[in-house]
């Protein structure tokens, strides 16, 4: 299924008017966590085949490199390539004085952003959102506990489930994740990341994958959340699921 024979509809994200691809690219991997950083012109190309392939939504965020992959992006979105898309960019860890901190108050925020527009080469960022929730907490020694011994042989069989069921439906596992993603509503952007084109046109394919109501049944009775062992995330990485703040009563505005 490559990009050439998939059209790629737009949708309205949120409720402030933001229209983006139905499906985005996530960038993350291009400067970090995966590997080394991946060759810049590789990369540019990359993303320069996705805005033309009809994926304009593309996803960064300060904390990737650190800052190195809003630097890539700025230089991608030169020659004009910025008015073709929808850039959205994360905020809330901080790497002052080499330590890592999470943080959401205004002067911080005010501060994160326009250090993003610079390195961006922007002056406007279209979807400005938090990274990690402002809570103070431990940091654990386990990392990515869904993937840890006790817990992978247990998700494996999940994985096994929805192997078969893509092979039925003549799609990878992959694209029949996304295509789950993308039938939960209209509204509904998956960003999923890469650093290969190959691997971005069978993700834009997924939008070909239709699934009918028994087999969205089918996806979300064998991966219910009772099923699956371990957290996406350590607990050093707080998210919105698992997070509570302060009352906005107790905050003194700066």
């Amino acid at each position: 299924m490559a990009a050439a024979t998939v059209s790629v509809p737009r949708i309205k994200l949120g409720s402030q008017g933001l229209e983006v691809s139905a499906q985005g690219l996530g960038c993350m991997g291009m400067s970090a966590f995966y590997g080394p950083p991946k060759p810049e012109p590789d990369m540019i190309k990359l993303i320069h085949h996705a805005v033309a392939a009809g994926v304009t939504l593309l996803d960064t965020s300060d904390m990737y490199g650190p800052h190195t992959n809003e630097i890539l992006l700025g230089k991608a979105l030169q020659g004009g390539v910025k008015e073709k898309v929808e850039l959205a960019t994360k905020f809330a860890v901080s790497f002052a004085d080499g330590k890592r901190e999470i943080r959401g108050d205004p002067a911080y925020v005010r501060a994160a952003c326009e250090a993003s527009l610079k390195r961006l080469g922007i002056d406007c960022i279209d979807l400005y959102y938090q990274h990690r929730i402002d809570k103070k907490v431990p940091i654990e020694v386990t990392h990515m506990p869904r993937l840890q011994p006790e817990n992978i042989v247990k998700n494996a069989k999940i994985f096994e489930h929805v192997n078969a069921m893509a092979a039925k439906k003549g799609c990878t596992p992959s694209q029949l994740a996304l295509a789950w993603v993308h039938h939960q509503g209209n509204d509904v952007c998956p960003i999923p990341g890469t650093t290969k084109i190959e691997n971005f046109n069978q993700n834009v394919g997924a939008l070909s994958v239709k699934l009918t109501p028994d087999e969205m049944a089918e996806l979300e009775s064998c991966a219910a959340a009772g099923e699956i062992l371990g957290d996406r995330y350590p607990q050093m990485a707080n998210t919105w699921k698992d997070s509570e703040t302060p009352p906005l009563s107790s905050w003194k505005s700066e």
